[in-house]
């Protein structure tokens, strides 16, 4: 075996064992994310927002869509241990996030640039509203009714936005804008910081 076929092995070892370490790191960091919320504009109290998918979206940037997609998957099955939602909530959860970091990991990975990287973040924010209109409708605010009749569920939020009348209308004038502002966020904190974090998370520079 040549030195050179020596050396790439052993740099496909150390590259893997970086992926599979910033992967742990980035999820735990996404746990952790996910216990501090904050009140949602113009929604109910019990409407709140966290930015667990920060972590994700810098692995997928840094390491590929999937590895964005196994760290929202880690973060889920970690709140699976004190779940009040039996875990349909942290399904909910999986679905949005994944949407999101793997349209922007896979955006960004055609062209590695600052301006695609902002494409990818604004393109990513879209789906994940849609998505996230599609599992409100589905999965969260039947979990909601579960603990509230829908009437009152539907006019907790209309008291913040008066033609709020119907189930739909939760979905389309709250779960969908919030996603997509929620989403535009992350990706706008996402741009400031990823370019300073590179060097850590793959031991090089980014352009």
């Amino acid at each position: 075996m040549s030195n050179n076929t020596t050396t790439n092995i052993k740099r496909g070892n150390l590259i893997s064992a970086r992926t599979i370490t910033m992967t742990a790191l980035l999820a735990a960091m996404s746990y952790v994310l996910a216990f501090l919320e904050f009140p949602v504009p113009l929604s109910p109290s019990f409407a709140r927002m966290e930015l667990s998918d920060l972590p994700a979206l810098i692995g997928s940037f840094a390491f590929g869509p999937m590895i964005g997609v196994m760290i929202e998957l880690i973060k889920n099955i970690l709140q699976l241990v004190s779940t009040s939602t039996g875990g349909i909530g942290e399904l909910a959860n999986f679905l949005m996030g994944a949407s999101y970091v793997l349209t922007a990991g896979f955006v960004y990975k055609y062209k590695k640039t600052k301006k695609m990287a902002m494409w990818a973040c604004v393109i990513s924010s879209v789906v994940m509203g849609i998505v996230a209109a599609i599992v409100n409708y589905f999965i969260l605010l039947p979990l909601f009714e579960m603990f509230m009749p829908l009437e009152q569920l539907i006019a907790s939020f209309g008291e913040f936005v008066p033609f709020i009348k119907t189930k739909l209308d939760v979905v389309l004038f709250n779960a969908l804008p919030f996603n997509i502002l929620k989403g535009l966020i992350i990706g706008a904190i996402a741009m400031l910081i990823y370019k300073k974090l590179t060097w850590i998370l793959k031991g090089e520079t980014v352009k």
